[in-house]
């Protein structure tokens, strides 16, 4: 079902490159767990902090390196999935998971600390789209972690049952658990192709206002969801039904100044909104068949760091007010 990683598991030198060839798959790891890359960053610093924390004694003392920082960030990231239910609690309006964009179009923002080194990029697949983290977001901390480091990264439960500190056989009813609300939630695999044609479909109808257009391309109980966090306006709830959604994108488009273009948004063919040459939104889609069954639109700027060099705070595109 998901493109998987194996564990790394070899011996490596202690030495600084060695180690830090562990960072791309611990990012991977952590993005997946938390649904932020500026989280996942943090968590990846976090895990190497505490590898120089010890002694060059301790650290020759470890068997497998690679498999020791895989160990530690799951664990700070099961520690962050407990204070982040908290923190959502109180983020204002939907939280939405942090939008990632192709590799192609990964810009690099040194002053802002994201890297363009595409060993640091996370691997765009089953397991990072939209609809599939949405879902991961339901789920309790614990059922997330052992299902991603077993169903994700092929952890065996014993391994699984050290990290998240219960018996294999706990992990395994976890992990389960957790398939089963991928499962209710997963719509029949649409091919990638039929979706950028629907998806362009509504780009070419919200351009032109086309109400009707619009609606033909959202299944009839489609939802809209925005995500400016308070630092931009966006709707605080939910939009649903595909005429209210039609009617709410063609009154927000100013096509003198807004620029709208196809993007690749989580593996997936998505949007990108653009004032003056800066991005201010970003939109995935669940398309199923010839419809639209959802729109996630991200309007955080502090969740638009990989799409743009440009730090600048604005109104955003779409689903806001």
């Amino acid at each position: 079902m998901i493109t998987s990683s194996e564990p790394g598991g070899g011996r490596l030198d202690p030495g600084l490159g060695a180690i830090m060839s562990e960072r791309r798959q611990l990012i991977n790891l952590a993005y997946r767990m938390l649904g932020s890359l500026a989280e996942a960053e943090d968590v990846v610093q976090e895990t190497y902090a505490r590898w120089y924390a010890m002694s060059q004694e301790q650290q020759e003392a470890i068997e497998s390196p690679g498999g020791w920082l895989m160990k530690v960030a799951s664990r700070v990231c099961l520690d962050l999935l407990g204070s982040a239910r908290a923190r959502r609690e109180s983020y204002v309006g939907e939280w939405i998971p942090e939008p990632l964009p192709e590799r192609a179009e990964w810009l690099s923002g040194a002053s802002e600390g994201i890297t363009s080194d595409p060993a640091e990029r996370v691997t765009l697949d089953e397991s990072v789209n939209m609809a599939f983290l949405v879902v991961l977001e339901s789920m309790t901390p614990a059922e997330r972690v052992a299902f991603i480091l077993h169903d994700v990264f092929r952890y065996p439960f014993a391994e699984v049952a050290d990290i998240v500190g219960r018996t294999p056989a706990a992990c395994r009813q976890l992990a389960s658990s957790a398939r089963r609300r991928i499962r209710a939630a997963q719509a029949p695999a649409t091919p990638t192709a039929q979706q950028a044609r629907v998806v362009r479909g509504f780009k070419q109808a919200w351009e032109a206002k086309d109400i009707s257009a619009l609606i033909g391309l959202l299944d009839p109980d489609a939802t809209a969801t925005g995500d400016g966090g308070g630092v931009v306006t966006a709707t605080l709830e939910p939009i649903e039904g595909a005429e209210r959604i039609a009617r709410f994108f063609a009154d927000r488009v100013d096509a003198a100044r807004l620029a709208i273009r196809e993007s690749t948004v989580n593996g997936q063919p998505g949007l990108v909104a653009e004032l003056d040459g800066r991005t201010v939104s970003v939109y995935a889609f669940d398309v199923v068949g010839d419809r639209i069954k959802r729109i996630w639109a991200v309007l955080n700027p502090d969740k638009l760091r990989p799409w743009t060099a440009g730090s600048g705070q604005g109104a955003g595109a779409g689903v806001g007010r």
